[in-house]
Order: C-alpha cells, then sequence, then structure tokens
C-alpha cells in the first residue's frame, strides 16, 4: 500500500446513529484498515484521550492548521467546535500499509468522497426513525438538553444528504448493521 494504492472507507451518520460502534467492529475483522483519528478544537468528553480518540486542538492551533493547509477537509460541525482530518494521518496511516476507515460527520465525508472518487467508499448509516435517534442521544448521558436537540436538529439535515452517499445502512439490528457493513468494505478493497 501506498499514497497512490491506499483506499479510504467513509462512514458518516447523524450523531447517535451507531457509525462508532459498527467501525470498531469493522476494524476488529479487518487488520487491513487502521483508524483514521479526527482533529477537533473541543473538549474531551468523558474518556477521550488526545491521539486516540480525537487529535485535541485549541481553536488557535486548529486555526493555524487551516492556515497552513494541513487538512484535507474541515468544518464548523458545531457552533464554537470545528472538527477536520488532517493530511498527515492519512499519509502516516497508508506508508503504514493500512487503508484508511473514517468514522466522520456528514460534510466531511461528502468533502472525501469528492477528492478521492473510486478510491474512497462512502457509506452513510441511518436510523429507524428519529424517535429512536433522540432515545440512543438520551441514554449516552453525555450531553445537555441543548446539545441534544442540536444534534436533532442536524440529523435531520444530514439525513437530507443520504443519497449522496455510495451506499446507506439502515441501523435498525446491530448485528445486521455489522455484517452488512463488513460484507460492503471487504468487497470494496478486495
Amino acid at each position: 500500500m501506498s499514497l497512490e494504492t491506499g483506499k479510504l472507507i467513509i462512514f458518516s451518520a447523524p450523531s447517535g446513529s451507531g457509525k462508532t460502534t459498527l467501525v470498531r467492529h469493522i476494524l476488529s475483522e479487518l487488520p487491513v484498515l487502521s483508524f483514521s483519528i479526527s482533529a477537533t478544537s473541543r473538549e474531551p468528553r468523558g474518556e477521550e484521550k488526545h491521539a486516540k480518540d480525537y487529535y485535541f486542538l485549541s481553536q488557535d492551533e486548529f486555526t493555524n492548521s487551516v492556515n497552513n493547509n494541513e487538512f484535507l477537509e474541515w468544518e464548523e460541525v458545531y457552533k464554537g467546535n470545528k472538527y477536520g482530518t488532517l493530511k498527515r494521518e492519512v499519509e502516516r496511516l497508508w506508508m503504514e500499509g493500512k487503508h484508511v476507515i473514517f468514522d466522520i460527520d456528514v460534510v466531511g465525508g461528502l468533502n472525501l468522497k469528492k477528492q478521492f472518487g473510486d478510491r474512497a467508499l462512502s457509506v452513510f448509516v441511518g436510523v429507524p426513525s428519529m424517535d429512536e435517534l433522540d432515545k440512543r442521544l438520551r441514554s449516552r448521558k453525555t450531553e445537555s438538553e441543548e446539545k441534544i436537540q442540536q444534534r436533532i436538529d442536524k440529523a435531520h439535515e444530514e439525513s437530507e444528504r443520504a443519497n449522496e452517499f455510495d451506499t446507506i445502512v439502515i441501523n435498525s439490528d446491530l448485528n445486521t448493521a455489522k455484517a452488512e457493513s463488513l460484507k460492503l468494505v471487504t468487497d470494496f478493497i478486495g
């Protein structure tokens, strides 16, 4: 694998859809994949660790990285919270001989797909209903009512873009979604 032959597998979805669970499952089954750690300007939540879950950057560090053209893509996902994919992260994983898998927001996923075309598989993870999404977000017990409502509102917008992805996996049954996602990725990387 190299910078010329490495592939990207992009999982995008509204927060609470289960995309992180699906990506973790795929990573446990396919050692040829490595996870792309995103950068963010937000504070760590719960047990999150720097350089494991995210690269936690200050607002100034994030802005400097943007100004220095260090991102493949980035955006302000929620007011004051920026997220992005560092070029050096993807290059590092390709140089290690791995294909790169992403757990990334919808706009970021579409931006990566646009840049990498056929070298990227973009998967939208949907939920059976917004009521189910609301239930999942509340069961996490990690965010305020205001944050939950922001995520629900954003989920409505993001779901409208689902058809722009290569494929859609509806996560109504986790084991079925895991099997479907694993098959999609296995078929894509050959």
